[in-house]
This record gives structure tokens, C-alpha cells and sequence, in this order.
């Protein structure tokens, strides 16, 4: 069978929206006062957040978080930040931890340098603030964006636990409990998305899943700026290793492209490395210890360019859980998600009600303490709780 044909290109324009401008008065970028949050518009996101699948936990902060976007106001500047230090960085861009002077209040901030013309700056900003809709339990905080001195400033909710990609690093990998969680939040996070805002995430990976010291998992970095995606096309190198089959080959695609993304993310993240391509037998016993006999291995993982690494994403087999390790649900989840042909790949509505996800929404796991003492931090309220069993 001849090899399907890898064009290393980036579909433009392909997300899923019937706008990318603001809808209900989210006003200009040209320092004119800005009624973002007055009175009926704060009254109208709250009133939204009824029709939104929260319990009231999670209704009340962002309500809380609502409230806060109304007292700092939305025209931000860059004289309204004290630097903290660096957070992260990636995709063309560097996060950093800022102090709203005025409010005290921490956030993220996300600065990405961008040779483009002030008209181009100007439409991503304007784009950028479709997110001030985006209120949900498992999406991360957009205060606002401004440009300045070349660069375009996204001023994000502060998850102080940090990506998932830093606490893999610091756990080796992650117990298949925690997993459930992470994936019912990242499920529901992209059903929002799609059926709320008809908005495409386009970059599912360890590095785009947050998670607080309170145990709340919530996704950044959705695509909802085209001119901004296109603008950082050429620094999508690392993104481009979690792409779908029918991504990498410039073909259409929708959100089905989201779902191989969290698959190869949560494979990644149960065995603590990249699984493209499959570690052989000698580094799973390594990781787990001595393999079942049955097993069968691939060959010994190397390391790839990044244009063979591609290449294989779309020609090979895609990467499987090890056996012997890991619930057959979970295995079976994966599976469905991995599947190279989009038509054959589950969507979202049926891994939604996957086994898998029903048996991890009703499990009992302390995804707070879990990551606090992953990355030691203290929880928000800290007491003596008592054990927790991870799997």
C-alpha cells in the first residue's frame, strides 16, 4: 500500500465559528471607554452561566471571577502589571506571573512577539476578545489582551499547580484516576467550546491542560483568533507532534482532530514519555517493571526528526496503552480516540459516555492533594486531610 503523501502545512482558517468578533459590545481597542462589564452586560454572562453544565461550586467563582473583571475594567496596559517572574514558555510566546497593581490581583500573562503590520496586531486583539464569553468551570480566566512595543499581551487566570506538561515532569507520569478527572474536565471544556462558541481547539496538549492548587483542571491556548494562528504558523514545530493524521496533511478537519490530540496527550501522560514512537519492551519494564509474557513490543524507541516524526504519525500505526498495566476501559478509551481515519475516530458526545469517564466521574480522588504534593505546594486552605490512594 503506497504511503499517503505528508505536506508539512497548516490548514488557514479552517475553525469552526460564525464569527470571530465580539457579540455583545465588548467594545473597540483604541482606549475609548469600554462598557465590558457595566451593570446589563455582567448581569447577561451571569444570567448564561444557568444554562451552563456547573454545579453551583463552580457557578460562584466564576461569578466571583466576573466580579473581579468588573472592578480592574478591561482596557488593560502594560503600566498596570508588576512583573513576578517567568511562569513557562512555548508556541512563539512566553507566560509570565504579574500583580494587577491597582487590584492586586495575580494573573497570568502571555506575551507573544509578532512581526506584523499594526492592522494584522489589531484584528487578533479585536478576535482575542471573543474570550471574555468563554465562562466556564474548565476553561481558563481571559482578562484582556493589549498590544504593545511588538508584542501582543493575553492576560489569563493564574493556575498556580501549572501545566500539565511541568507536573508530569515532576511525577514521572500520571496515575490513571488522576487521568479520569483531567479527561472528564477537558471533555466537557471542549463540548463548551464547540457547542457554546462553535470554536475549535486546534492544540490539545499537556501544555495547554492547567490545573490550581484547588484541584480545578481547565484548558488555555483555544483557537479563536485566525489571524493569530496563522500569524505564529511557522513556530508550531512542537504543536505539529500532537496533530492529527489529517491535519499533518493539509486535508480538512474539525474536531475530531481535538480528540487524537487528548489521545496522544493521555497516553503520554500515563507512561511519562512521548509515545511516538512506541518505547520498546526494555523501557516499559523500566517505567513499570517486567512486562507480561503475552505482551508483544514494538522496537526500541529513538530519537526522530522532526519531519520523520510526522511522517509517522500519518503512515504508522498510532501508539497503544502497554497491556497489563492499565484498566481495559482506559485502554479501550484511548483506542477509540487514536484512530488515524476522523470518520472512525469517537466524537465527543460518545466519550462522554464512554465507561471509562462514568466509572471517573463518580470515583472519589483528591486531584488537590495529589497535585499539591506532586508540586509542593500548599492548597488554598490547607488542613490535615487524610490518605489518598492513587492508581
Amino acid at each position: 500500500m503506497p504511503k499517503n503523501k505528508l505536506k508539512l502545512t497548516l490548514p488557514p482558517g479552517s475553525i469552526e465559528q460564525s464569527s470571530t468578533t465580539p457579540t455583545n459590545g465588548y467594545g473597540d481597542t483604541n482606549g475609548q471607554k469600554n462598557d465590558l462589564l457595566r451593570g446589563s452586560t455582567i448581569d447577561h454572562l451571569t444570567a448564561k452561566l444557568e444554562e451552563l453544565d456547573m454545579d453551583d461550586k463552580q457557578r460562584k467563582k466564576i461569578e466571583v471571577f466576573l466580579c473581579q473583571k468588573e472592578k480592574i475594567g478591561v482596557n488593560l496596559t502594560d503600566d498596570d502589571f508588576e512583573d513576578l517572574g517567568e511562569l513557562g514558555s512555548g508556541n512563539g510566546g512566553v507566560v509570565t506571573k504579574v500583580r494587577h497593581k491597582t487590584s492586586g490581583l495575580i494573573m497570568a500573562r502571555k506575551l507573544i512577539h509578532l512581526e506584523v503590520k499594526p492592522a494584522v496586531k489589531k484584528q487578533i486583539i479585536r478576535e482575542l476578545k471573543v474570550l471574555h464569553e468563554c465562562n466556564f468551570a474548565h476553561i481558563v480566566g481571559f482578562y484582556g489582551a493589549f498590544y504593545i512595543d511588538g508584542e501582543i499581551s493575553i492576560c489569563m487566570e493564574y493556575m498556580d499547580a501549572g501545566s500539565l506538561d511541568l507536573i508530569l515532569k515532576k511525577a514521572g507520569r500520571i496515575p490513571e484516576n488522576i487521568l479520569g478527572k483531567i479527561t472528564c474536565a477537558v471533555l466537557k471544556g471542549l463540548s463548551y467550546l464547540r457547542d457554546k462558541h462553535s470554536i475549535i481547539h486546534r492544540d490539545v496538549k499537556p501544555s495547554n491542560i492547567l490545573i490550581n492548587s484547588s484541584g480545578e483542571i481547565k484548558i488555555c491556548d483555544f483557537g479563536v483568533s485566525g489571524q493569530l494562528i496563522d500569524s505564529m504558523a511557522e513556530s508550531f514545530v512542537g504543536t505539529r507532534s500532537y496533530m492529527s493524521p489529517e491535519r499533518l496533511q493539509g486535508t480538512h478537519y474539525s474536531v475530531q482532530s481535538d480528540i487524537w490530540s487528548l489521545g496522544l496527550s493521555l497516553v503520554e501522560m500515563a507512561i511519562g514519555m512521548y509515545p511516538i514512537p512506541p518505547p520498546d519492551a526494555k523501557t516499559l519494564a523500566a517505567i513499570f517493571g517486567p512486562q507480561r509474557e503475552n505482551d508483544s513490543e514494538p522496537i526500541c524507541s529513538r530519537p526522530m526528526a522532526i519531519f520523520e516524526l510526522l511522517d509517522y504519525i500519518v503512515n504508522e500505526q498510532p501508539p497503544k496503552l502497554p497491556a497489563g498495566i492499565f484498566t481495559d476501559d482506559f485502554k479501550d478509551f484511548v483506542d477509540k480516540c487514536l484512530r488515524k481515519n476522523p470518520d472512525e475516530r469517537a466524537d465527543l458526545r460518545s466519550l462522554q459516555v464512554h465507561s471509562w469517564i462514568k466509572t471517573s466521574e463518580v470515583d472519589d480522588v483528591d486531584i488537590a492533594g495529589w497535585v499539591c504534593k506532586t508540586m509542593e505546594i500548599f492548597p488554598p486552605h490547607s488542613n490535615d486531610g487524610g490518605t489518598m490512594e492513587v492508581r
